[in-house]
């Protein structure tokens, strides 16, 4: 029996079937196009999530929209719709064209998760959604609640007090933990947010300022969830949110494609088989990027292109799509180390259930070193005044690899979209920053500087 066989095969047997595999494994950065990937209504035929599942999930947060008014009051404006803006960046769009020294064709913005209310992050979409879910689920069940309500009721102590004999458990490397904690927290739900080694210490402060009991880990973002599962088993009262494998997560974050495509029509900005939209998701189990891809292909069908963003040493999803073992495959197989300054993205084993669904959809994934993750940190907050935090960075790199790296010069051509870059929309998914300390946002652009100079 060969112990050294990953998913049956050697390295050298998965280096020799994927040439490009040589590269991941020295965690040099990489453009990857997808060999799975299809026409909308083919890829769609093997999909049981539809549609109608993302308008329902839609409808759910416009009813918890007076509650969220209530407790969030810096929600108010958009009257308790969680949301970001998406702005043009046309400064960073000349910066990037510099860095890759070559023009950046279209149009590129920026979708602005880092300044989402509430958690400032892309998690404030599925992370809350799946929390005020549950919570609906046990209010109807116990007789409290109908969907004729105004959901604002629920603020009242006699909501909370019903909320504190339950607990909402979930395993995460920074962001998602906050989402959770927070609304959990603000229902009145016991939470327990397992974290990994790789969350920043700032995070796990602000949980626990807030009464989140913090379970930390010496081991990666797997022990983290697991651990989480084994804590759910203990307690029948108790609820684990699974960011591998969760479709209420997945279906928050879905509905982000809805209110973007507004967002565009409010831009005058056509979407269509001459106007081409390219978005670049940063990636990390999967289930982020993977919802609001999902939900971009449900709206725009072929006219849209998304590729996921991964650091060097943390491309769990593009090995699970390359190889087609999704979650049966990790980087540490291949003996890379999960290290990353992206801790939202240190992940070494994707979602399988993500995998699978945007197998046909998604068009590629790219891979982007630590290095330049913190120069663009840099480069976005001179050219734009806009604060990220380095996993956020990732997406901005997209537009540069695409038009410049050989597999997406291929895509293009391959897809007929070559004549059609001068109309490209570029949209770079920021994904988190707002809620970073400020000295730790400084140390992070002096870093950037200091890699730019030298």
């Amino acid at each position: 029996m060969n112990n050294n066989l990953i998913a049956g095969k050697t390295k050298e047997e998965w280096m020799e079937l994927f040439p490009i595999m040589t590269r991941i494994i020295s965690t040099k950065e990489v453009f990857w196009k997808s060999n799975s990937y299809l026409p909308f209504e083919k890829a769609m035929k093997e999909i049981t999530l539809k549609e109608e599942d993302v308008r329902e999930a839609e409808e759910r947060l416009k009813r918890f929209a007076p509650y969220i008014a209530k407790v969030f009051p810096e929600t108010k404006e958009l009257d308790g719709i969680i949301e970001s803006p998406l702005i043009r960046i046309n400064n960073m769009q000349a910066s990037l064209g510099k860095i890759f020294n070559q023009s950046i064709d279209g149009d590129l913005l920026l979708k602005c998760d880092n300044m989402l209310p509430v958690s400032g992050s892309i998690k404030a979409r599925g992370g809350i959604y799946e929390v005020l879910k549950y919570a609906e689920d046990l209010l109807i069940e116990n007789n409290m609640l109908s969907l004729e309500d105004d959901y604002s009721k629920i603020e009242s102590q006699a909501f909370k007090d019903f909320f504190s004999t339950y607990t909402v458990i979930v395993g995460s490397t920074g962001n998602l933990g906050l989402s959770i904690g927070i609304i959990s927290a603000k229902l009145g739900f016991n939470v327990t947010v397992h974290m990994s080694s790789e969350a920043k210490t700032w995070k796990k402060k602000m949980l626990q300022d807030i009464g989140v009991t913090v379970v930390e880990h010496e081991a990666d973002y797997g022990k983290a969830v697991e651990s989480g599962r084994e804590q759910e088993k203990l307690d029948e009262k108790s609820y684990f949110v699974d960011d591998e494998n969760s479709i209420d997560l997945f279906l928050g974050y879905a509905v982000a494609a809805y209110r973007m495509k507004k967002q565009l029509e409010e831009l005058s900005i056509v979407i269509d088989e001459d106007n081409p939209l390219f978005v670049y998701l940063p990636c990390g189990v999967g289930g982020g990027p993977g919802g609001v891809a999902f939900g971009l292909k449900l709206i725009f069908k072929d006219h849209v292109h998304c590729f996921f963003a991964e650091p060097t040493h943390s491309p769990c999803m593009l090995i699970g799509l390359l190889t087609g073992e999704h979650d049966n495959i990790s980087v540490q197989d291949f003996g890379i180390d999960n290290i990353t300054i992206a801790d939202g993205l240190a992940v070494g084993r994707p979602s399988g259930f993500v995998g699978k669904i945007l197998n046909n959809l998604i068009s590629g994934c790219y891979t982007v070193s630590d290095n330049h993750l913190y120069s663009l940190l840099s480069v976005i907050k001179d050219s734009e005044g806009i604060s990220l935090e380095p996993s956020a960075s990732a997406g901005i790199y997209g537009p540069g690899l695409l038009m410049q790296a050989e597999n997406g010069r291929k895509y293009l051509e391959k897809q007929g979209l070559v004549n059609k870059m001068n109309n490209a929309i570029h949209v770079a998914w920021a994904t988190g920053g707002s809620m970073v300390p400020k000295e730790i946002m400084d140390e992070d652009y002096k870093n950037g500087k200091k890699l730019i100079k030298d």
